[in-house]
């Protein structure tokens, strides 16, 4: 994937073209790794107007540093212990594996997310972090807002309009059954 986007710097490429060229399952781990941690200058629609979900750019010629360090802290018990707490259920589309992802039109795959990135003091820990589908989790980094409170929750749901709100009762009702 290095030499790939370093042949493409300046350059606009898909998805498809950083997963072919990864050659590996978690090539978007692998994108961020290099963006995060490494320090690459890697944009995408979040970064840039001009381009599209799925698109990437590598702006400039990344600076080599050489003291990277790879931390994967999550434990595989701390990991379960989210996405039980969770319900299995990705905290900001509400989609759970198996559902299909209306944007990839693949089925849903969960990842454990920070709450507070890393990159701005977040921790590894229970109360800093959730659920999310593969498409959430990916596109959320630095940018997405902590977990509503029940009570603004519950405020929202009492303006939306009778409609929103049955919507809201039946997929309640289809998540955890009547009663």
């Amino acid at each position: 994937m290095r030499q790939f986007l370093l042949a493409k710097v300046g350059q606009v490429v898909t998805a498809e073209q950083v997963r072919t060229a990864a050659g590996i399952s978690e090539w978007a781990r692998r994108l961020r790794e290099l963006r995060d941690e490494e320090g690459w200058p890697i944009h995408s629609h979040n970064d840039d107007a001009s381009l599209k979900p799925g698109e990437y750019r590598l702006v400039s010629v990344p600076t080599e540093r050489k003291d990277v360090a790879f931390s994967r802290a999550i434990s595989g018990r701390l990991k379960a212990q989210v996405l039980d707490r969770n319900g299995f259920t990705c905290q900001m589309c509400g989609l759970t594996p198996g559902d299909v992802d209306p944007d990839t039109r693949r089925k849903v795959r969960m990842h454990v997310g920070h709450i507070v990135d890393k990159s701005l003091g977040g921790k590894d820990e229970l109360a800093n972090l959730r659920s999310l589908c593969s498409g959430c989790n990916e596109g959320a980094k630095n940018i997405t807002a902590q977990k509503p409170s029940t009570i603004w929750l519950l405020s929202q749901i009492r303006r939306a309009g009778l409609h929103e709100q049955r919507a809201v009762y039946d997929w309640l009702a289809t998540k955890f059954g009547d009663g």
